[in-house]
């Protein structure tokens, strides 16, 4: 089996058959040179026994484990370890220690992966860190977890602090977290999102048709494309949408709130989750590319990859409650309030034109995943080596 291909490296990550984020896209830009095992998220939060979603998810982490390692993509392979679904028992932890150490050292022998690195995208990871045998750790910080409304409650903040601090180096996505995480490790580095460029541009090409579901409506539409959370400012929506009656706005994605309070609006469309393969044809019929966040603790450390995904589709962007989208200034305008939105969507749809669009998009072809995950993995090797070097090896 081949063992010199370039480096190894095995990842905590989320489930990898979720809707694709960052942890997905940096691995599957570092597999091209290198070789990943992606581990199946350990858990972030106790079961709900009481939820048949719950109770089904831990199913299929069975049935994946019976399955052992598969490999999704050339030089990628994917693993779901069995573990207690407690991260934040001692007892359990210490235990899911003991299980890891022995079931992912057999699959990653068995891959010829023996000198590697330790990657984790998840906060509850800290107990992990040091015991399985990795030469590096990096921890990919894409988010201030403490402000997810589904830890509330939970100690992740601490468990954070302590994974900073033990890893060797640490990413995070945007600026507010690079300011937060490096006052617990001197190795934090800015690890901006990338896009999947040529996916997205296709939204300009002739041959890229607009998605069906989309082609008859009024325009102009604004359109979004994520998950349907809490983090989405659902009054914004319907101030729009009372305003501007004879505008769309269509919203792709999973619904995870309740949106009853927009049903009496005829021009807010929710369409559900789509297949990211077809998210450039939606991209083709929108006239605004919106991020419409509530602002809060979460929202204004996150970086979010549509922002990007629109630009390379050459769309306008609107955005509220994310500094990161003043970081696009010309392309993206991030706004305060509803009457400020409204006015800046104005703005937009009278200075579009092709050309316009081709433009934006064109300064976003630097931007892709393989760059940033090169970088980053730059980083992680000149650390790597002066550790090495420190200890005279």
């Amino acid at each position: 089996m081949e063992t010199t291909r370039g480096e190894n490296i095995v990842c905590f990550a989320k489930d990898w058959s979720e809707d694709p984020t960052s942890c997905n896209h940096v691995m599957r830009a570092l597999s091209r040179d290198h070789r990943v095992l992606w581990l199946n998220s350990v858990g972030a939060r106790r079961p709900d026994f009481g939820s048949a979603r719950d109770l089904r998810k831990m199913g299929t982490k069975v049935l994946g484990f019976l399955k052992g390692p598969r490999e999704v993509e050339p030089h990628l392979w994917v693993y779901t370890p069995l573990v207690l679904p407690f991260p934040y028992s001692r007892a359990a932890v210490s235990v899911n220690r003991g299980i890891l150490k022995l079931t992912v050292g057999i699959v990653r022998r068995a891959l010829g992966m023996r000198d590697f690195q330790l990657w984790t995208f998840l906060p509850t990871t800290a107990a992990f860190v040091g015991s399985m045998g990795e030469s590096l750790s990096v921890y990919y910080c894409t988010d201030e977890w403490s402000g997810f409304k589904h830890l509330s409650g939970e100690p992740v903040g601490t468990m954070e602090q302590e994974l900073c601090a033990k890893c060797d180096v640490v990413f995070t996505t945007s600026k507010p977290l690079l300011e937060r995480k490096r006052a617990y490790n001197p190795e934090t580095h800015l690890a901006s999102h990338g896009v999947d460029y040529a996916h997205f541009a296709s939204a300009l090409e002739d041959a890229t048709p607009v998605a069906d579901e989309i082609a008859s409506l009024a325009r102009p539409i604004l359109g979004f494309f994520g998950l349907i959370e809490n983090w989405i400012d659902l009054d914004l929506l319907g101030y729009v949408a009372e305003h501007k009656p004879n505008w769309s706005i269509v919203l792709v994605g999973t619904l995870a709130v309740d949106v009853s309070s927009l049903t009496r609006y005829k021009n807010i469309h929710f369409l559900g989750r789509r297949p990211y393969a077809s998210l450039p044809r939606f991209a083709k019929g929108f006239d605004i590319g919106i991020c419409p966040f509530v602002s809060n603790e979460l929202t204004r450390n996150i970086n979010p990859i549509k922002l990007r995904e629109y630009l390379s589709a050459g769309l306008p962007v609107v955005a509220t409650g994310i500094p990161e989208a003043s970081e696009y200034r010309g392309a993206s305008e991030l706004v305060y309030g509803p009457a400020a939105f409204v006015t800046a969507c104005e703005m937009a749809l009278r200075n579009e034109s092709l050309e316009v669009r081709r433009k934006r998009s064109q300064a976003m072809r630097g931007e892709t995943w393989e760059r940033k995950a090169a970088e980053s993995l730059a980083i992680a090797l000149r650390v790597k080596a002066a550790r090495l070097g420190a200890s005279g090896r």
